[in-house]
């Protein structure tokens, strides 16, 4: 049997405004015919509560003139309860089925809630799939790929400003590229051949082997600092300090070449020259390679005063004994004539 005839005329969207206003629940997926179906068996039942509300006052009025029975005839509930057991059961075997396709052990009440969501909202997993942004054309794959090698490629240049490893590096330059940096550079090569020599190394104790790395024992050997106390370390020490690094120095500081370089002109006691270097490293490289060929090469003691057993052991420990001073002698000379040059 048909709805109401008031109900049939209204449009979906009325009617659906109509079941939200009157709170009929679980009417989403009907249709416009089940819906006036639904609408006049719920409003039906509940007459004395909406039966004053303006909204659902046409309703009643329609089905005052057209019932010919009071109390809105019983035909008619029969035949809306019919339709509405009817469509239950059409909606409990859709779910029943869904819920052997999706999930067939699982538990009935679990699957029965699942299954209803997935029946009454077919379209929402196809709407979210729609909304995934995938790329169109392997062009688009191309570009995406580029924007993650510049932005991986910037943040690595960024990393690498921010631990200031340039400035450090270019400090460092700078502080090497000085003629006393190649002096000091000279002098810490030869006292690290001469080292074991005068300062002779002692076991310690031995490093285990490690399997897991492949390793073998490894005996760790250190400085015999108990040598410090004998004439065996001193001796050769101080003859090599004072013909590399006093001797040379206090030439450098007297015979100081770059103090006329600096300054034009008469010298007066108020006016005292400013050298650029407090010791001339040209005056020291030369000062030290004849002071090494005198006593190293030659062996000349100055009437005793250096032990000849200490000469001999320094000329057997320094890489490539007197003539290797005197090479690292000429390096020193070659770096201060060309420094000269650039600061002219």
């Amino acid at each position: 049997m048909s709805a109401n005839s008031w109900l049939s005329r209204q449009r979906k969207s009325d009617l659906t405004e109509l079941a939200q206003h009157t709170g009929l629940r679980n009417f989403e997926s009907f249709k416009k015919p089940e819906l006036e179906l639904a609408l006049d068996e719920y409003l039906t039942e509940n007459s004395s509560q909406f039966s004053s509300d303006p909204k659902v006052a046409p309703y009643y009025s329609s089905r005052a003139k057209s019932s010919p029975v009071k109390g809105y005839g019983s035909p008619i509930k029969k035949d809306v309860d019919g339709t509405v057991e009817r469509l239950k059961a059409t909606r409990r075997r859709i779910t029943k089925a869904a819920e052997e396709i999706v999930n067939p052990d699982s538990s009935g009440e679990e699957s029965n809630g699942v299954s209803s969501a997935l029946v009454q909202t077919p379209g929402r997993a196809l709407s979210l799939a729609s909304r995934i942004p995938l790329p169109a054309t392997p062009a688009d794959v191309a570009n995406a790929v580029d924007r993650s090698a510049v932005a991986v490629r910037t943040r690595v240049a960024s990393l690498y400003k921010e631990s200031g490893i340039t400035e450090v590096t270019h400090a460092t330059r700078e502080s090497l590229s000085t003629v006393a940096s190649v002096l000091f550079a000279i002098n810490a090569f030869e006292a690290y051949f001469l080292r074991p020599e005068i300062l002779a190394d002692r076991y310690a104790f031995t490093i285990p082997a490690i399997s897991f790395l492949g390793t073998h024992d490894y005996p760790v050997f250190v400085p015999d600092v108990f040598l410090l106390l004998t004439a065996s370390f001193w001796s050769p020490a101080l003859i090599w300090a004072f013909t590399s690094i006093i001797l040379p120095s206090i030439a450098g500081y007297f015979v100081n070449m770059t103090t006329s370089a600096t300054h034009h002109g008469r010298v007066t006691r108020r006016a005292a020259p400013t050298p650029e270097y407090t010791i001339d490293p040209l005056t020291f490289s030369l000062v030290k390679a004849i002071i090494s060929f005198v006593v190293y090469g030659q062996g000349v003691t100055f009437g005793g005063w250096l032990d000849p057993q200490s000469i001999e052991r320094i000329n057997g420990a320094v890489y490539g004994g007197y003539k290797g001073i005197l090479v690292d002698s000429a390096i020193t000379g070659v770096f201060s004539v060309y420094d000269a040059i650039l600061k002219k």
